[in-house]
C-alpha cells in the first residue's frame, strides 16, 4: 500500500496541515486595520472610532453568521462550504485592500467578517470529521496555533511592511495571504475528495443554532456566557488599537529599526516582541499559543473550572489600571493580560458541556459565540470613541478594568451556582 494512500496516517495529518491553514490568512487579515491604526487615520482622515468601527461590522456580519454557517456546511458539505467561505473572506480582503474611502472600507470588512467566522464552522467540521476517535483533541490544538500565528505575524509585520513600502502595501498583502489560504483550502478539498468514497467518510455534525432550545439553560449557562462576553471584550476591542496606545504613551517604536532586508528586520521584531509596540499587542497571543495547550492539560487533570475562571477575571482588572493609569512597562500588565488569556478560556469552553444537556451543545455553543460577538460589536467602537473623545487612554482603560470585574461577578456566581448544583466544573476530568 502506498504511503500516502488516504487510510494511513501520513495521509490524514498531510489533511490537518492544509486545514489548520484555511483559517491561518483570515486571522492575519482579521488584525491588519488594527496593526496600521495610524496610517489609516491619516489615508482616510478619520479618528480612531472609525477604525474601531471597522471591527464592529465585521461582528455585525459574524452575529447571523453563527446562526447560518453550520446549516451551509451541512446543506453543501464542508468542501463546497469551506470554498465559499474562504471566497468571501478573500473578497472581503481585496476589497479593504482596494478601498478608496472608510465606508468602501466597512463594507469589505462585512464581507469578510460574513466569511472568516463561517470559515471556522467549516474547519471544525472538517477536523471532526477526519479526527473523531482518533487524535481530535490535538488536530484542534495544532489548527488553534496555526491560526494564533496568523494573528501574531499580522502584529508583527503589517507596520513593517507599512513602513518599508507602503500601508497600502500591507493590506494587499493581507489579501494576499487570505488567497493563498484559499489556494490551500483547494488542496484540502482535492485530498478529501480522494479519500471520500475510500474511506467512506461522513459529514460531521455542525453546532447549529435553535433558539426554542435556550429557554432549557440553568443559570450556570448563562453565568459562562455573561462571562463569555465580558471576557472577550476586554480583550479583543483593546488589542484593536493598543499597537497605537503603545506608541504613544510609551514611545515604543513600531518596529525594532534592524538594518536590512525585510526577513532580517522582521525576524528582528521578533526578536525584540517587548520593546515594540506591535509586539508587545502580540504578547497575549502569544502566551496563548504556547500555554494553552499545557492550560488545557491542567484543566482537564485538576478541574478547578469555575475557580480559575475567578482567576482570570480578577488578573485582568489590575493590568488595564495598570495600562491606564500607570506609566510601569507595559509589557508586565500585557504578561498578566496572557496569563488570563490563558487560564479563562481553557477552563470556559469546555464547562459548557459539564452544564447543559448533551444534544443542547451545538445550540449552547453557537448561542455563546453570538452573544460574545455582541460584545465586540460595541466595544471596539466605543474604545475608539473614548479615546478620541479624551485624548486620553484612562477612560478606555478603566471601561475594560470594568468588564473584568463584570467577569469577574459573573465567575463567583457560576461557582456559587455550580456548587448548589452538584459541583461539575470543579471536579476533575469529563466532571461525571
Amino acid at each position: 500500500m502506498s504511503d500516502f494512500h488516504p487510510s494511513t496516517r501520513f495521509y490524514r495529518f498531510t489533511v490537518l496541515f492544509f486545514a489548520a491553514f484555511i483559517l491561518f490568512g483570515s486571522y492575519f487579515a482579521y488584525d491588519s486595520v488594527g496593526a496600521l491604526v495610524e496610517a489609516l487615520m491619516k489615508k482616510f482622515g478619520v479618528g480612531r472610532e472609525a477604525i474601531g468601527f471597522t471591527y464592529t461590522m465585521y461582528s455585525l456580519a459574524a452575529i447571523p453568521t453563527v446562526f447560518l454557517g453550520g446549516w451551509l456546511v451541512d446543506r453543501l458539505g464542508t468542501r463546497r462550504a469551506s470554498l465559499l467561505f474562504s471566497l468571501l473572506v478573500t473578497a472581503g480582503s481585496v476589497v479593504v485592500a482596494f478601498a478608496p474611502s472608510i465606508e468602501v472600507l466597512y463594507v469589505g470588512r462585512l464581507i469578510f467578517g460574513m466569511g472568516s467566522e463561517s470559515l471556522v464552522v467549516a474547519q471544525s467540521a472538517i477536523l471532526a470529521r477526519w479526527f473523531t476517535g482518533k487524535e481530535l483533541a490535538l488536530a484542534f490544538g495544532i489548527a488553534l496555533t496555526v491560526s494564533r500565528l496568523g494573528t501574531l505575524f499580522t502584529f508583527n509585520t503589517e507596520a513593517l511592511l507599512a513602513e518599508r513600502f507602503s500601508p497600502e502595501f500591507a493590506l494587499w498583502t493581507a489579501a494576499a495571504l487570505c488567497a493563498a489560504s484559499l489556494v490551500i483550502n483547494l488542496v484540502y478539498n482535492l485530498l478529501d475528495k480522494k479519500a471520500e468514497p475510500v474511506l467512506k467518510l461522513r459529514e460531521a455534525g455542525t453546532d447549529k443554532v435553535d433558539l426554542k432550545d435556550a429557554t432549557r439553560f440553568g443559570s450556570s449557562f448563562w453565568f459562562v456566557t455573561l462571562l463569555c462576553v465580558t471576557f472577550y471584550s476586554a480583550i479583543f476591542p483593546f488589542t484593536a488599537l493598543s499597537t497605537d496606545f503603545f506608541a504613544e504613551k510609551w514611545g515604543l517604536p513600531m518596529t525594532a529599526g534592524q538594518e536590512g532586508g525585510f526577513l532580517a528586520s522582521a525576524f528582528s521584531n521578533y526578536l525584540h516582541m517587548f520593546s515594540t509596540a506591535p509586539g508587545t499587542t502580540s504578547i497575549i497571543i502569544f502566551a496563548s499559543m504556547v500555554f494553552a495547550p499545557f492550560a488545557g492539560t491542567l484543566v482537564d487533570k485538576m478541574g478547578r473550572r469555575a475557580s480559575l475562571m475567578i482567576v482570570g477575571s480578577l488578573l485582568m482588572i489590575p493590568a488595564h489600571l495598570a495600562l491606564g493609569l500607570t506609566d510601569i512597562p507595559p509589557a508586565i500588565p500585557m504578561i498578566v493580560l496572557g496569563a488570563a488569556f490563558v487560564l479563562v478560556p481553557a477552563a470556559m469552553w469546555p464547562s459548557v458541556p459539564l452544564v447543559v444537556e448533551p444534544k443542547l451543545v451545538g445550540t449552547a455553543f453557537g448561542l455563546m459565540t453570538a452573544v460574545q460577538n455582541i460584545g465586540l460589536m460595541a466595544f471596539p467602537w466605543l474604545n475608539g470613541k473614548l479615546r478620541d473623545a479624551t485624548h486620553g487612554y484612562v477612560a478606555s482603560q478603566v471601561m475594560f478594568a470594568s468588564l473584568g470585574l463584570a467577569g469577574l461577578a459573573f465567575a463567583i456566581l457560576l461557582l456559587r451556582a455550580d456548587k448548589r448544583n452538584g459541583g461539575a466544573l470543579e471536579r476533575p476530568g469529563s466532571g461525571a
